[in-house]
């Protein structure tokens, strides 16, 4: 099985297992990827630690990985952005594959923007994703060039949209989050690759239209995650007790 390290928040990783599945070319139960999944809200707050001094969420994110692995899980991923500025100190000694949703997020943007160098991504993320240029190092790698959203079209759209998918209100993040994708692509971002777990569940109801223009880092992750676990080769059964 494969260790999901969520809760981060609760909805981005429901939609994570829901794009899994969507994902697996299954005929019936026993060929979906098995999952282990932690969802816990309690971790502390990334934006917090990174922006405010807060209380770092390694210490609980290496006990969830820890936990994760002595129960079985032969393979990681953690669905959830700005956590990944501490993924290098996750896979440090970590004995299984953990692919990372930052680098199939950028692979994926450069397929979307095409094999010409110095495409512009848009970036949908948190202040503290930005603040701590998680995604630039990747991007870069890839030949292409971030674009960051201007402080009012992240004061008063991307982030309250994203405070409102942890808050349940679906249907009342869509407009701002659409809104915030659509002034990137008019700043002259080739495409805008939502890089907040939440972001995907906020445009979940947009037009085929944006959703073109986007991409979905919790939707490559998902692809990935049925990949490898087609790559380990699954068991036929599950262990024993």
């Amino acid at each position: 099985m494969i260790g999901v390290i969520g809760g981060m928040g609760p909805l981005a990783t429901a939609d994570f297992f829901s794009k899994v599945i969507q994902c697996t070319p299954a005929e019936g139960d026993d060929g979906h990827v098995p999952l282990l999944i932690s969802s816990d809200p309690r971790i502390p707050s990334r934006p917090a630690a990174l922006l405010a001094d807060g209380p770092s969420p390694l210490p609980v994110l290496c006990a969830i990985r820890d936990r994760l692995l002595t129960a079985g899980a032969r393979a990681l991923v953690m669905p959830c952005n700005t956590a990944h500025y501490w993924y290098p100190q996750l896979l440090r000694d970590c004995p299984v594959p953990f692919p990372s949703i930052v680098a199939v997020g950028a692979q994926a943007a450069r397929a979307r923007v095409g094999p010409d160098s110095g495409g512009r991504v848009g970036l949908v993320a948190t202040r503290a994703t930005l603040a701590a240029g998680v995604f630039e190092r990747e991007l870069a790698l890839q030949g292409l060039k971030a674009v960051h959203p201007d402080d009012e079209t992240l004061d008063q759209l991307s982030l309250p949209a994203i405070a409102d998918v942890k808050a349940g209100r679906v249907a009342e993040s869509l407009p701002k989050m659409a809104q915030a994708v659509e002034r990137l692509l008019d700043a002259g971002a080739h495409c805008v690759l939502l890089a907040c777990t939440e972001a995907p569940v906020a445009l979940s109801g947009a037009s085929p239209q944006l959703h073109a223009r986007t991409v979905d880092t919790t939707l490559e992750l998902a692809r990935h995650t049925v990949q490898l676990w087609r790559e380990l080769g699954r068991p036929s059964s599950p262990p024993g007790p």
